[in-house]
């Protein structure tokens, strides 16, 4: 079984801001995940990646915000969506709208 493309789409948040979202279901886990999907989440601001969210090999799941990063603990897509939403929100709210 080869990787099936879930979602991909780019949301325009203001004229310098944008959110850009992969998934992927994978037939194995990722090296360092436990679950079937691969994935990344970005919100660019001037052309900078504030907030990431992603599964890369040998890291697993983690999340990026500003200049740091945590370990984010993947349940499902709809949780990875609403947890990178909030963030964008909470990016704006403390750096000024985007």
């Amino acid at each position: 079984m080869k990787a099936t493309l879930v979602a991909r789409t780019r949301i325009v948040h203001a004229e310098n801001a944008f959110a850009e979202l992969v998934l992927w279901r994978v037939p194995l886990p990722v090296a360092a995940s436990t679950h079937a999907f691969k994935y990344r989440l970005a919100y660019v601001v001037n052309g900078v990646c504030v907030v990431r969210y992603d599964n890369e090999v040998g890291k697993g799941d983690h999340r990026h915000f500003g200049g740091k990063e945590s370990v984010y603990a993947f349940t499902t897509p709809d949780a990875l969506l609403a947890a990178f939403e909030r963030d964008i929100a909470r990016w704006n709210s403390e750096n000024g709208d985007a």
